[in-house]
């Protein structure tokens, strides 16, 4: 819950402006500045998505936005199950699954965060619990669903606080997600974006991204300053 439509139309502009990056490239504004930033990257290599969907089509739930909305609107992509909605407000991996189905029957990418807490990590459970939250997602959706997720992994520890996983320990939890997949479809592994995200920045995003099983990042903070997202981009 950060930005105003000034500082929207500043970092969209901003990377506009940045030439062509290598990387593909995506902003998830809050719902207010969402048709700003579709209009401000229409024409660019952004890609454009929210921070969340409702279970439901439409109806009696005041507050909520839709994925077909979201759709609607322009949007191409949907973050589902970011560690602040599991915790502030209570979502189970049952919501998520449900919220996933209805970002990808509406055409949208859906962006999928798992992750452990820091005592479930100094518990030994950090495998545990991201197998927990994979679990329902591997059995549940189907091959061409998996062709539009995208799996964020984000150790909760790690976000807003300054702490990073060390690029080995974001590895170890990335190349664990990739063998649940495997274990599912070897095809269906390679093919899925595996993202970290856990306090990225542009001076550690160079290490991160060169481990084998990390493909990009879920950008949190850092993405509010156009030159710091510029330099993960470029990394």
């Amino acid at each position: 819950m950060n930005a105003s439509r000034a500082q929207t139309d500043t970092l969209i502009t901003g990377l506009r402006n940045a030439g062509e990056l290598t990387c593909d490239l995506a902003v998830f504004p809050p719902f207010p500045y969402l048709s700003q930033a579709i209009s401000v990257a229409e024409g660019s290599q952004i890609s454009v998505g929210a921070q969340n969907c409702a279970e439901a089509d439409s109806g009696a739930f005041t507050g909520e936005v839709s994925a077909e909305m979201l759709s609607d609107l322009g949007a191409s992509m949907v973050i589902i199950g970011h560690s602040e909605r599991r915790i502030l407000y209570g979502e189970t991996d049952g919501v998520v699954l449900r919220k996933t189905r209805k970002a990808l029957d509406n055409g949208l990418i859906a962006v999928v965060c798992v992750g452990e807490t820091l005592e479930e990590r100094q518990g030994g459970k950090a495998e545990e619990v991201v197998g927990a939250q994979m679990s329902l997602l591997i059995s549940e959706l189907t091959d061409a669903d998996w062709k539009n997720v995208v799996i964020a992994y984000e150790p909760v520890w790690a976000i807003g606080t300054g702490e990073t996983a060390t690029p080995e320990q974001a590895q170890a939890i990335h190349a664990f997600i990739r063998g649940l997949l495997t274990e599912r479809s070897a095809d269906l592994a390679a093919a899925t974006r595996l993202l970290y995200g856990g306090s990225v920045k542009a001076a550690n995003a160079a290490e991160l991204f060169s481990q084998q099983d990390i493909d990009g990042g879920l950008v949190g903070g850092a993405s509010l300053d156009v030159d710091e997202f510029l330099g993960i981009c470029r990394a």
